[in-house]
């Protein structure tokens, strides 16, 4: 078992672990017992009761979090001709076609969001074992393959999150900053929660969303209350 520090023990004691808290106020106590120096994310957490061995389980999208997650994204814009320089008009960081595919290839990795048009995906898709262990695989699912480059661009600079269940139906995503006002976090969670509801796969059967914890970079977990989701 990992051993945690004494500004860990300490944010740890004015929680009660037995208690699933209400959304503002679990969100409050995670601005309050943040043990870090520095702007800690916020980050959410929910156990979805999905079975995601099975195709018809997959849960996987974006969302764009109406405050933002407090970080200003690098976007890289795979396209030619007019697109691209819809792209660049668009606030894209990086815009290029094979030149940039070679770059990559070469290990430049400057970047936290790639969106390509679809007729660059022949080129991308050699960037496959980079960036998908990485989580920067262009896919139409979460709009990143595209030819609205420019909404794809904005969306990514406004706030733009993408999540995924995981093996065992985990799903994690950042909703901001500790330094946000409690009631922007408590807008951005309950889009995203809403955003997981509206996308339940229809062969998920029994209870849906389990559990949610919210968390800082550096502080202990608390319980979120999902009883409004208990029918879901």
């Amino acid at each position: 078992m990992a051993k945690h520090g004494k500004n860990y023990q300490e944010s740890l004691k004015k929680i009660d672990r037995e208690q699933a808290y209400e959304v503002e106020e679990a969100l409050q106590l995670v601005k309050e017992v943040a043990p870090a120096k520095f702007d800690e994310t916020v980050e959410a957490a929910f156990r979805l009761g999905v079975d995601t061995k099975r195709a018809d389980q997959q849960v996987r999208g974006a969302v764009v979090l109406p405050h933002g997650t407090g970080k200003t994204k690098r976007v890289l814009v795979f396209a030619k001709g007019e697109k691209a320089k819809e792209a660049e008009q668009a606030g894209a960081d990086y815009v290029g076609e094979d030149d940039l595919v070679n770059k990559v290839t070469q290990g430049w990795l400057e970047f936290d969001v790639v969106i390509a048009t679809p007729d660059m995906m022949g080129q991308v898709g050699k960037l496959g074992r980079i960036l998908g262990p990485r989580g920067l695989m262009p896919n139409p699912k979460t709009g990143t393959v595209t030819f609205e480059v420019a909404k794809a661009v904005e969306e990514a600079k406004a706030g733009k999150i993408e999540y995924r269940a995981d093996k065992a139906g985990n799903v994690h995503a950042p909703i901001g900053r500790v330094s946000f006002d409690t009631d922007k976090l408590v807008e951005n969670f309950r889009v995203l929660a809403d955003t997981l509801i509206k996308v339940k796969p229809a062969a998920a059967k029994g209870q849906y969303m389990k559990n949610a914890t919210v968390s800082s970079t550096m502080g202990p977990g608390i319980s979120v209350n999902t009883s409004r989701f208990a029918n879901s």
